[in-house]
């Protein structure tokens, strides 16, 4: 007999809304390749960043060695952030994406079922999985630091570590911590993540791995999204039983179709009641381009932090509509747009870079 999963052992994924002890970061280097020609500009976004976050929670920012450590506790300092609030490890990635590269934080009850192997005096409240990552099918080499980035958190939190032993990344993943997860056929089904692996295969390790019931798949992702349609830039939790979906109602636009197909895939969907979701239409800001190139810009890739939701803005028009759009959505909690057009040039935003420590 196998060792029990953290299903059995009662762990559960929680929702991003709920009550964080920290945000994890990957410090971007000025030698990777997400930021082609336009480097210098990205440091203070990260700062910005984590000013933002840090009078509600901690933050923890994975650096590669003292020189990382200098520049960014300098740039802190200009900003005026507590330097007590900002944690840095010598863990160094490949690319700055901690949503994809990062752990996957799961929570148990402490007196659930069976304790997992190793636990200490906590009763193994918190535990990382450890998914193989592969830089989105092998597209962009060399990624082993960056798969190594869950391991070596797990090793630091002295916490319990589960390895599915699949590809999988944070951003393809979406739950109401409850037991539905949202997800899409083009990432999660695609031959370049797990060949041998049907959709009924992967179904069973979601379940086994971030103690969910329900699975609803979208289909097909945004023009320019090199990670072949994570859903963190198409539909997300805002609550429960509530969805917020990015919707194009320009037919000649190229995300038209795509997202029309979401929204259906939504409106039938159910969770894990057999209760139909509340599904909000977002807009999207339109094709946003650079150097000839579209962009996965999206006003679903926002970041839910402790009083606090961080949306990308990228186009004056439509981002007051998104962002009253979000305020509706998140009673109670600040809602800050702050400008993605140079991080959007690295083919994310706000929720790609960021990972939740739940409490």
């Amino acid at each position: 007999m196998g060792a029990p999963t953290p299903r059995e052992l009662g762990y559960r994924m929680p929702a991003e809304w709920e009550r964080h002890d920290a945000t994890w970061l990957s410090w971007p280097r000025r030698d990777g390749i997400s930021f082609p020609g336009a480097y210098d500009r990205v440091p203070a976004i990260w700062g910005g960043i984590i000013a933002a976050l840090a009078p509600g929670e901690l933050v923890h920012v994975n650096v590669a060695g003292p020189d990382e450590e200098r520049e960014l506790r300098s740039l802190l300092a200009r900003l005026g952030v507590d330097p007590a609030r900002v944690l840095l490890h010598d863990i160094p990635t490949d690319e700055p994406w901690c949503r994809d590269h990062g752990p996957t934080f799961v929570v148990r009850d402490a007196t659930a079922g069976v304790q997992p192997p190793g636990v200490r005096g906590d009763g193994g409240a918190l535990a990382v999985v450890d998914w193989t990552y592969n830089a989105w099918g092998g597209k962009y080499p060399p990624f082993a630091r960056d798969d190594a980035v869950p391991g070596r958190v797990a090793a630091l939190l002295d916490v319990p570590v589960f390895r599915p032993g699949i590809v999988m990344e944070g951003g393809a993943l979406d739950v109401n911590g409850r037991g539905t997860l949202l997800t899409t056929e083009s990432c999660l089904l695609n031959p370049n993540r797990n060949p041998s692996l049907a959709r009924a295969d992967v179904e069973r390790h979601l379940r086994d791995y971030l103690g969910v019931r329900t699975i609803v798949w979208l289909g097909e992702g945004i023009a320019g999204d090199d990670t072949d349609g994570h859903v963190d830039d198409l539909a997300r939790f805002v609550a429960p039983t509530t969805v917020v979906t990015v919707v194009e109602d320009d037919p000649a636009d190229e995300n038209h179709r795509a997202l029309q197909d979401n929204l259906a895939r939504l409106r039938a969907a159910r969770d894990q009641d057999g209760r139909r979701l509340d599904v909000i239409a977002l807009p999207t800001p339109g094709a946003v381009t650079r150097e000839g190139q579209r962009l996965p810009a999206s006003y679903a890739n926002f970041y839910v932090a402790n009083g606090l939701v961080l949306v990308p803005t990228y186009d004056p028009p439509r981002d007051e509509e998104a962002l009253a759009t979000l305020r509706d959505a998140f009673p109670g909690r600040g809602v800050v747009g702050i400008d993605c057009t140079d991080l959007v040039w690295g083919l994310g935003a706000f929720h790609c870079v960021t990972q939740q420590w739940p409490a």
